[in-house]
């Protein structure tokens, strides 16, 4: 089946969102790694993420074979687009790896991940007129019930405040990116490629400021690992990431993207575990639970929406 917008079948774009879920899952952790073998700050890395990611994405655009366009994008619309969605990105991803840097990885992971659907269905009922429903406003208060279990419960010294507000802005800059998608995915023609090079380009002009204000180039013991690390990011949960996540979320569902980038904050929490030694303590399990509930609980509310017939009301 296809998508009649953006051309991409559904299939594809389920399949690029799944990837795209996973690869993004290990961002986190590499950047852990990255902060205990170095003294890089989280803008820095996010803008040599960018940077690195559009080199990559530049190549590959390059070697590819040009395919005709039906109706070319207008430059103004291009560069509204890229510069609107360039913003929220560097929103997100350098709050996001701020957020890791105060409290740590899981917290972090699924606090933007857990909102961020939350915004995005919010959002989505201002500027596009789809009705939260009785499952959305349930979703809503089990994310803000799950963030405050996070934030107050158990004491762990993991779980800092500071750091949960940064997962949240972070959220809100992926909700933007995921709406500017939504919104202009509908209309067709856009070059998801395309946006994508345009997106980093703009995101790496913002940072690069204040990367270079907060240092550039890192002091470490260990070059090799964090160069490593650094290319690993910039190729697999970057460049490879979300030129699938662009183009698949421009034809999937946005319930359906909310429930495949789960992907992420699961398996997030796993490597944090497993890798890097993070405890997970009751309150952090609990306001976990909750948080993901509301998600899965927001996805299936929008999905039995979509398959309702039309013209039967939604439940508020």
């Amino acid at each position: 089946m296809s998508n009649a917008v953006s051309g991409l079948p559904v299939g594809r774009g389920l399949f690029y969102l799944i990837v795209a879920g996973a690869a993004w899952g290990t961002a986190g952790a590499a950047a852990s790694l990255v902060y205990r073998t170095s003294d890089m700050g989280p803008v820095a890395l996010s803008f040599w993420r960018c940077a690195a990611g559009l080199l990559l994405l530049l190549a590959t655009r390059l070697l590819r074979p040009r395919t005709r366009s039906a109706a070319p994008e207008p430059l103004a619309r291009k560069a509204v687009r890229a510069g609107a969605t360039g913003l929220g990105l560097a929103v997100f991803q350098t709050a996001y790896f701020a957020a890791v840097a105060a409290t740590g990885l899981a917290v972090a992971t699924v606090v933007t991940l857990g909102s961020g659907p939350v915004l995005i269905a919010l959002g989505a009922r201002l500027t596009m007129g789809e009705r939260l429903g009785r499952g959305g406003a349930t979703a809503v208060v089990g994310a803000l019930a799950g963030l405050g279990v996070l934030v107050l419960g158990g004491g762990d010294a993991t779980v800092r405040p500071w750091g949960v507000l940064l997962a949240v802005v972070s959220a809100a800059g992926y909700s933007l990116m995921t709406l500017l998608t939504r919104w202009w995915g509908r209309d067709g023609g856009a070059d998801a490629s395309g946006t994508t090079v345009w997106t980093f380009a703009v995101t790496a002009v913002c940072l690069l400021p204040f990367a270079a204000a907060e240092g550039l180039v890192p002091h470490t013991a260990e070059p090799g690992d964090v160069v490593g690390l650094l290319a690993y990011i910039a190729a697999i949960p970057t460049a490879l990431a979300y030129a699938l996540y662009f183009a698949g979320a421009a034809a999937v569902r946005s319930a359906t993207v909310s429930v495949i980038m789960l992907l992420e904050p699961v398996s997030a929490a796993v490597l944090a575990v497993a890798l890097l030694g993070e405890r997970l303590t009751a309150s952090t399990l609990v306001g976990t639970a909750l948080m993901l509930g509301s998600v899965a609980g927001l996805a299936l509310a929008e999905a039995r929406g979509a398959r309702r017939p039309e013209g039967e009301p939604v439940l508020v």
